[in-house]
């Protein structure tokens, strides 16, 4: 017996993101420069996972990781939300590390993202 996913009502649908997309420039010197660019808001549910604790350049880091659940729509499928972009929530930024379509029904998109901190990189 296969266990259906979790449903999300749509009025639990009420956190803002901006999906952000990369874009990447040469820098002059051989490298890129990444910046992100503001792409269409969408509205979704966000739930925390876990936490994970480690070291980063010699310094405890918590990493926070969370599910991100969206209404499948013509710019919410896994096509145009991919690893790689980012999404944000007023000062709150999240990249995106997976997204997919858990039952294929299309009825919703579900988003594994990981919280950003000040200074860290996507």
């Amino acid at each position: 017996m296969s266990q259906s996913p979790i449903r999300v009502p749509i009025g639990a649908r009420r956190r803002r993101f901006v999906l952000e997309r990369p874009l990447e420039a040469p820098d002059g010197f051989g490298g890129v420069v990444r910046r992100f660019e503001a792409g269409p808001l969408l509205w979704g549910a966000i739930e925390p996972l876990r936490s994970v604790e480690g070291t980063r350049l010699g310094r405890a880091e918590v990493v926070a990781t969370h599910r991100v659940r969206f209404r499948f729509g013509p710019e919410i499928t896994p096509a145009r939300i991919t690893p790689g972009m980012r999404l944000a929530s007023g000062p709150r930024r999240f990249a995106i590390r997976s997204a997919g379509d858990p039952d294929g029904r299309r009825r919703e998109l579900v988003c594994q993202v990981e919280e950003l901190t000040a200074g860290a990189a996507a």
